[in-house]
């Protein structure tokens, strides 16, 4: 029986080094890793700072809403409020005209905790060592990224799952 060599790594299309996916999940590591030693000295973890960062820029506004923006879904979301609320940072409402509609605002400790959280950024930026015009670039570059392969997933999945096309009229198969 002969064992036949690997390929070269930079020639062999699945070595761990030219996977796209393993240099985004690794440096997401290393970011969020960074992060959580940041955030420490605010006591927030690095989910709970993206719903500040949400309402620092947007105040008050539907829990849904701070889902969308940030691409989560109210399983993720929902514990994350409530332990932001329990630390006193947010406060959760029913809204008077529809009861279904939960708003998150900021407390005065919330919006005050914005001031600490000024310097994260800039610490983040000295961190990772990257000058300001090469991170806008890598921001946009991770911008596309995010639309495209979420448009190639979705179409993928309908492919999988045709039932999710309508039928035309008349066709009941």
């Amino acid at each position: 029986m002969s064992a036949t060599m690997p390929p070269q790594r930079e020639e062999d299309p699945l070595s761990l080094d030219n996977q796209l996916c393993f240099a985004l999940y690794a440096a997401s590591r290393a970011l969020t890793g960074l992060y959580r030693e940041l955030l420490s000295e605010m006591e927030l973890t690095y989910p709970q700072y993206l719903v500040m960062l949400v309402l620092w820029e947007h105040g008050s506004m539907p829990v849904k809403e701070v889902g969308v923006a940030l691409r989560l879904d109210s399983g993720t979301l929902s514990p994350l409020v409530r332990r932001l609320e329990e630390h006193g940072l947010v406060r959760r409402t029913r809204c008077a005209e529809d009861e279904r509609v939960v708003r998150v605002a900021l407390t005065e400790d919330g919006s005050a905790l914005r001031e600490r959280a000024l310097t994260i950024p800039t610490r983040v930026l000295r961190g990772v060592g990257i000058p300001g015009d090469k991170v806008a670039e890598l921001r946009e570059l991770l911008d596309q990224i995010t639309r495209s392969a979420g448009s190639a997933a979705a179409e993928l999945h309908s492919l999988r799952h045709p039932s999710n096309y309508p039928t035309p009229e008349g066709d009941h198969t």
